[in-house]
C-alpha cells in the first residue's frame, strides 16, 4: 500500500474502439518530485496523460520513505496494465548526476541519495533521473509550446526561476547535471542577496520569493501606497507573489510598479540567453509567469527589441501550455525517448 494519502486525479478518455490498440501498451510513468507534492502519471507516446496520482511528499521523512510511497503507487495502481518494461521517469528538485544519484535536493534535506538504483531494483524497470526544470524543458519540447524547435530555452517562474536549454535538437545537462540554471545569472552587480551564495542574480529580482519580500520593503517604505496589497494578504507579513499578481490586476499603483521592475530584470535576463544561446524560441512557465501571462507579448518585444538583431531575428517568446503537468510528461517522456535509465 502506498504509505502516504493520495488524493486521486483521473484523465477520462474517450472510449477505445474496438480492436484498437490501447495507449497503455506504449506508455511510461512520469514523476515530479518536489518539496511538497509528488506528482505521478501514465503518459502515452503522445504526450497524453492517462492518469494521475497526487500525494504528499512530506519531506521531513527520509528518502527511503518516498521512494516507497512512489513504488507503491506504481504497483497498486498501474502495474496490471503497464508493460513490464515500461519505463519510469522522475524530475527532481535537486542536482542530480548521469547515474540518477541526487546530490543534493535542498527541498528534500537530500544529499547523494541513489534514486535511480533504489526505484529501478524495486519496481524492475528502467528509470531516468533528471532535474525537475529540465523535464518540464523536456515536456515542453516535445509535446508542448516548443514543439518542432531546434533550439530552444524554458524559463520557469516560479517560487525560484529555472530552466532548460535544447540545442541541435538535444537537452543540455553540462558536465555535472545542472545546465540552465538561469535563474543565477548575475542581473545587477552588488545587487540583492540571492538564496544561492551570488548577490544579484535573476531569481534575486524575479522569483517568486524576492517578489513577495520586495514587496514588503515596499509597504514597509509607503505604508499608505501598500495598503490594497496588505488588505489583499490580510496582514504585511502574508504579502506572497500572487498578493501582486491579484493588486496588479486591479490596477494598484504600487503592485504595477513593482511588476513594471520585475519585468525589467527578466528582460535583462532574457536578452543574455538569446545573445548567449541564440534560441529559436523562448518558453516561459511557472506559477509567477501563470499569473502575469498577458505580459509575455510584451517581454518578447522588448528581448528582441534589446538582443543582437542577428540572435533575436528568428525568436519567438511564447507562454508555456502543459502547465503543472509540463515535468510529469517530461520525466515520462525523456525515459521513454531519450533516457539511459538504470536497468
Amino acid at each position: 500500500m502506498v504509505a502516504a494519502k493520495a488524493t486521486r486525479r483521473t484523465r477520462s478518455r474517450r472510449p477505445r474502439a474496438a480492436g484498437a490498440p490501447s495507449p497503455w501498451g506504449h506508455a511510461s510513468v512520469g514523476v515530479d518530485l518536489g518539496g511538497t507534492k509528488i506528482l505521478l502519471g501514465v503518459v502515452d507516446a503522445r504526450g497524453a496523460v492517462l492518469d494521475t496520482e497526487r500525494l504528499p511528499t512530506r519531506a521531513e521523512r527520509p528518502a527511503s520513505a518516498i521512494v516507497d510511497d512512489i513504488v507503491g503507487c506504481v504497483r497498486d495502481r498501474w502495474a496490471d496494465r503497464l508493460p513490464a518494461r515500461a519505463p519510469l521517469g522522475v524530475g527532481v528538485a535537486g542536482q542530480v548526476d548521469a547515474d540518477g544519484t541526487v546530490l543534493f535536493g535542498p527541498n528534500l534535506n537530500w544529499h547523494d541519495v541513489p534514486l535511480g538504483r533504489r526505484l529501478a531494483r524495486s519496481l524492475r524497470r528502467p528509470v531516468a533521473v533528471m532535474n525537475d526544470v529540465q523535464a518540464a524543458t523536456f515536456g515542453e519540447w516535445r509535446h508542448g509550446a516548443g514543439v518542432g524547435a531546434n533550439d530552444l530555452v524554458c524559463v520557469f517562474v516560479g517560487t525560484g526561476v529555472g530552466g532548460g536549454i535544447v540545442v541541435d535538437g538535444r537537452l543540455c545537462h553540462g558536465a555535472s547535471g545542472t545546465a540552465g540554471e538561469l535563474g543565477h545569472l548575475t542581473v545587477a552587480r552588488d545587487g540583492r542577496k540571492c538564496r544561492c551564495p551570488n548577490s544579484g542574480c535573476l531569481e534575486a529580482y524575479a522569483g517568486g520569493w524576492a517578489i513577495a519580500e520586495r514587496a514588503r520593503e515596499a509597504i514597509g517604505q509607503h505604508p499608505e501606497a501598500g495598503r490594497r496589497l496588505v488588505a489583499i494578504a490580510g496582514e504585511t507579513g502574508a504579502v506572497t507573489a500572487e498578493t501582486v499578481a491579484e493588486a496588479y490586476r486591479s490596477d494598484d499603483p504600487l503592485a504595477q510598479e513593482l511588476v513594471e521592475e520585475t519585468m525589467g530584470y527578466l528582460v535583462c535576463g532574457l536578452v543574455s540567453v538569446v545573445n548567449a544561446v541564440n534560441p529559436s524560441t523562448i518558453v516561459l512557465g511557472g506559477g509567477v509567469m501563470e499569473g502575469f501571462s498577458s505580459l509575455v507579448p510584451s517581454l518578447g518585444r522588448q528581448v528582441k527589441a534589446r538582443a543582437l538583431p542577428a540572435a533575436s531575428v528568428r525568436l519567438e517568446v511564447v507562454p508555456a501550455r502543459l502547465g503543472g503537468d509540463s515535468g510529469m510528461v517530461g520525466a515520462a517522456t525523456y525515459a521513454r525517448t531519450a533516457g539511459r535509465g538504470v536497468p
